[in-house]
Formats: structure tokens, sequence, C-alpha cells
């Protein structure tokens, strides 16, 4: 008997068993049950989240010989024939080997063919993305006219590469990654159902390393089954996947927190015995320093500890430094790939830790008690090393990170507080207050971008050209017409050619792309477009039409060329010429 994969054996054949994507689920229930199911579906999410899946679900749903419903009874031929894959009014369709037009011409053709056995005929496209322009431009009558006997179902990993004509064609539902919680419980139950021991900390390895996808986590659930033997315990599991001792990551902080560069570079050899992926160490190095920092600022959230000594770390490290040492592993990773050697860029930016770590005694966090009792003055004297340290050592990173060409130094090292019996001097005062920018320059800027970034039409053309924003949601900002802005109300309007990118699925993208830049994410209101307003897109326009003429005009008064024309007879051949971009 052939050995059927636990992706396969336990994928889910009704509703109720999805896991971790209730949005969607609790939206197809309601279509079902109501009747108002509309002809073309998007399903678009990362990887093994159960795209394919839901869409087989639906079509049992539609097709059930007990009639529609969300609820299929799972018992009957065509249920059956469709968990089997073998329903002949279901056809799958793989567009990443079917992207010609012609295989979409021949879909068009059989769906106006009445389904076989079924009240519906589902076409379900998997990586619809993949179709090519010619075949999605074949597509887009039949996919927004259907036959009523037809139902489309498409899933994708990349919906930013489909046609805004497309998407404006379908109902769109966005899975969600799992998370670890929801693919630790589901990978515990199959091996509790298939009766194979397992230790917590093996399966929480294993969802781990799945990443948000649990088809993956359940391929990783085989090949430890084969590699264990049968029984998965935390230490074999690790070596498979290659993942690091999390008590390792904990060695490496507390020699950063004692100052100990000798201990340091010994746990990295440690690490470096087991070829461990560097990109991985540095992530374990980054969730510890995360979890730290929620233990120092949020105390009473639960925060595991996993081989890292949290509260120790917690009380002895200044939050400001664990920041710091956050943003240079993360910052680390990223400069990985260019370093002579995955071990040497390990080793710089632990060491870059280690240079930027608060002088002794600095790195103890100050007493509660002492800020209360001591006077402002003694206060502001007492903190002003570890705050200007902090300081330095932020705008040193910064600097780092804008490519500043300033050698880095260590902080300078301060004065000894005057004593109590002499004047306060001058200086402990901007001292004591020079810690207070750094912290409040980012909300500082935030807010006064918020209030000025959108002054004017010109201002929401540079900020749409300049921004993140991609796919659909660019088209949409590119395509819409400033109308005003007052700090939480985005004013907008489209022409009336380009209704069809109004969608609350496409208004949320761009909201939220745009919430980085100004501050918070704002409601985006569209009205009638002004007589004199303009969209980027039309400005685009325009620029390229003036120049277009200017080169015409300038080629044409060319000496040169007026020679030819009057001259040999020579022909300008239309459209022909382009303007000349020395950039």
């Amino acid at each position: 008997m052939s050995y059927l994969v636990l992706a396969r054996k336990w994928r889910p054949k009704r509703f109720a068993e999805l896991v971790g994507q209730e949005h969607v689920v609790r939206a197809l229930t309601n279509a079902l049950d109501s009747g108002r199911v509309h002809h073309a579906f998007l399903f678009t999410g990362t990887r093994g989240v159960g795209k394919t899946t839901i869409a087989r679900i639906f079509a049992k749903s539609l097709n059930c010989e007990r009639g529609t419903s969300a609820d299929p009874c799972g018992e009957c031929e065509t249920c059956r024939a469709i968990d089997a894959g073998r329903y002949i009014d279901l056809l799958e369709i793989d567009a990443a080997s079917n992207t010609g037009v012609d295989n979409v011409r021949e879909l068009i053709e059989n769906a106006q063919y009445l389904p076989s056995r079924g009240r519906y005929k589902v076409y379900l496209i998997d990586e619809v993305h993949m179709l090519s322009k010619a075949a999605f431009n074949a597509l887009l009558k039949t996919l927004e006219e259907p036959p009523e006997h037809v139902k489309f179902l498409f899933a994708t990993t990349d919906p930013e590469k489909l046609l805004v004509t497309v998407l404006s064609r379908c109902l769109q539902f966005n899975l969600k990654r799992l998370d670890e919680q929801q693919i630790t419980g589901q990978i515990t139950r199959i091996l509790e159902a298939e009766g194979i021991p397992a230790e917590p900390g093996a399966i929480r390895l294993l969802a781990r390393a799945a990443d948000g996808s649990l088809r993956d986590g359940l391929s990783l659930l085989d090949q430890a089954i084969a590699y264990t033997g049968g029984k998965l315990e935390d230490a074999t599991v690790a070596a498979m996947l290659g993942t690091v001792d999390r008590t390792r990551v904990g060695a490496l902080l507390e020699a950063l927190s004692r100052g100990d560069g000798a201990g340091l570079l010994a746990e990295v050899g440690v690490l470096a015995e087991f070829s461990p992926d560097w990109n991985g160490v540095l992530d374990a190095l980054a969730d510890a320093l995360h979890r730290v920092q929620v233990r120092q600022l949020v105390p009473e959230a639960p925060v595991e500890g996993e081989g890292v000594d949290i509260d120790a770390l917690a009380s002895a490290l200044r939050p400001e430094v664990v920041q710091l040492w956050y943003q240079m592993a993360l910052n680390g990773r990223r400069d990985l790939q260019y370093a002579p050697s995955p071990r040497a860029g390990f080793e710089m930016s632990v060491l870059r830790m280690l240079a930027f770590r608060p002088a002794e005694g600095e790195g103890m966090r100050a007493p509660a008690v002492a800020s209360r009792t001591e006077t402002p003055t003694r206060a502001a004297s007492a903190t002003a090393p570890a705050s200007l340290s902090a300081a330095s050592a932020a705008r040193a990173e910064l600097e780092r990170d804008a490519m500043v060409p300033e050698p880095r130094r260590a902080p300078p090292a301060m004065p000894e507080p005057a004593p109590a019996a002499r004047p306060t001097p001058i200086a402990s005062a901007p001292v004591a207050i020079q810690n207070t920018p750094v912290a409040a320059a980012p909300e500082a800027h935030s807010a006064a971008g918020a209030s000025t970034a959108i002054a004017d039409a010109s201002a929401w053309h540079a900020l749409v050209a300049g921004s993140a924003l991609r796919g659909p949601a660019r088209l949409l900002a590119e395509h819409s017409i400033f109308v005003g802005y007052d700090g939480t109300t985005l004013r907008l309007a489209l022409p009336a050619t380009d209704e069809h990118l109004k969608s609350s699925a496409l208004i949320a993208m761009m909201a939220n792309a745009l919430e980085p830049i100004l501050g918070s994410a704002p409601q985006i209101r569209f009205e009638n477009a002004p007589a004199e307003g303009e969209s980027l897109r039309e400005r685009k326009e325009r620029a390229r039409d003036e120049r277009q003429s200017a080169a015409e005009a300038a080629f044409l008064n060319d000496v040169d060329v007026q020679r030819l024309i009057t001259q040999h007879g020579a022909k300008l051949v239309p459209d022909s010429i382009r303007p000349f971009d020395e950039n």
C-alpha cells in the first residue's frame, strides 16, 4: 500500500476543519446559505495556507447531491469524487503550465456547455498570476458575464501581478499566515491521531520552521518522522532543521551584558562547530532581544524564556541598549551577504553590539527609588553619562545606516559628576536633557509630517511618486485626483473612466501603505472630481506629450535634417522620434 503524505492525508474536507481562516469561511458560508454566490472568487495568500483547499470545499458545497449548503455531506458520490480529484465538473488548471491564450480559448469554449453531472461547472485555476496578458484579455469577457452554470475560483500567491481589470471582476479573499500556536495545535492533533510520540519542544521547532505555512509544517513533520525513526525529540529535530539551541543565544547575550569579549568569541566558536545558518542565529538573537524588551516595558505580558534568562537580562540592560542591539541584529542580517564569510559577518554584528555597550556600570538600570528621592540636579548629573552614551550610540548606528562616511568612534567618556558642595555645572542640564530628543524625535517628525505631508495636489503627486505603493494600490493612487487632507481624512476623486478602480480592497491597501508616511492610516473618501483637478498619471502623460512635442520640434528644426528633406527627398517615418533622456 502506497504511503499518503500527511499534508494530503489530513487536508481539510469541510469548512469546520480549516485552521486560521475564519474570516474567509464566514463570508463563503453566508454566501452559500443565502444563495448570493458570486461567479468569480480570488483567493490570495502565501503557500500552504489553504487556498486550493478552500476552493475544493467550495466546489463540494455547490455540487453536493444533498443540496447547496456550507456543510457538504462528504458521503455522496460527488463529494467523494471531488475529494479524490476525479470529478468531471471540477476542472483544476495549473496556470504555470497552461499560460497561453490557446489554453484559455479552449476553456472559454468548453464553459458554454452545461455540466455533465453537477449543478455547476467549476474552474479552479491555481497560480493564476502566471497567465499571460493575452490569456487574461481573452478571459475578461467570459469572466465578467459567464454562463449561469459556471463558477471561477482563482488562487494565487502574487496578486500584485494580476491585471486590475481581473481584480475588479472577482471577490478577493486574502488568506492569513498561520501563527505558531495554530500550527503547533494542528501538528499535535495529527501526531496524537497517528500515535507518534513527540516532545513539546520538537513540535514548537517544527511550527516555527513552517513560517506560517501549515503545508510546510506537515512536510517538515513527515521529514522529522523519517529522520527520528518515529519519535520526535527536541535534540534530533533541532539537528534535522539545523536550528541553534536557544541556550547558546542566551550565552551570547550574557557575554554581551558582561562586556566579556573573549567569552563572546568563544560562544561564536562553539556555534560554528554546528555549521549553523548565521542568518537564523541573528534572527534568534533579535527574537530574544524582543522578548527582553517586552519584559522591560510591559512586565505583565507573558513572555517565554526558551533557554534565555529573560528576567536577568531585562534587569541588567537599559531599554535603549536593547533597542540598539535589536537594530544591530536586523542590520547585521541585511549585511551578511556582503561579508567576507557568513561567520565573519556574524562576528562583526555581535562585536558591534559589544563596541556600543555602555561603559562599566552604565548598562545596569538605575533604581526607581533613586530617581524619586534625589534632587533634580543630582539625578540629572548621575544619569548624564548613561544618557549621553545611549544617545551617542544611537547616533552612530543611524550614521552607519545612512552610509555617512565618517569614522565611527566609541562613545566619549564623560567626566565624573561634580561634588554636591560645588555649584551645579552649567553643562549638566543640557546633558540630562540630551536624551529626550533622541526618543521624542520620531514622534515629533511624524506629527509634523502628518500635518504638512499633503498640502496640495503637487504634494500628493510627490508623495505617491516617492512612496512604496505597488501593484493595484499604486495604480489607484496614480489615477486619483487630490481634493483635500485634514490630517485624518484624505479626500480624493476619480475620473468616470477609472471608477472601476474604486474597490474596498484597493482602498484599504492604499490606506495601509500610506500609514508609515502619514503616521496613521487615513480615512479615504472619494468625491466628485474637481474641474481643474489632475491626477499623477495625467500629469505624467502631459509631461510626456510635452517632451515628445519638444523632441519632434527640435529634430525637425535641425539644419541637417532640413537639408536631407529638401535636397535629398528624405521622408520622416511617423512616430519614429523619441525624446532623448540623459538620465
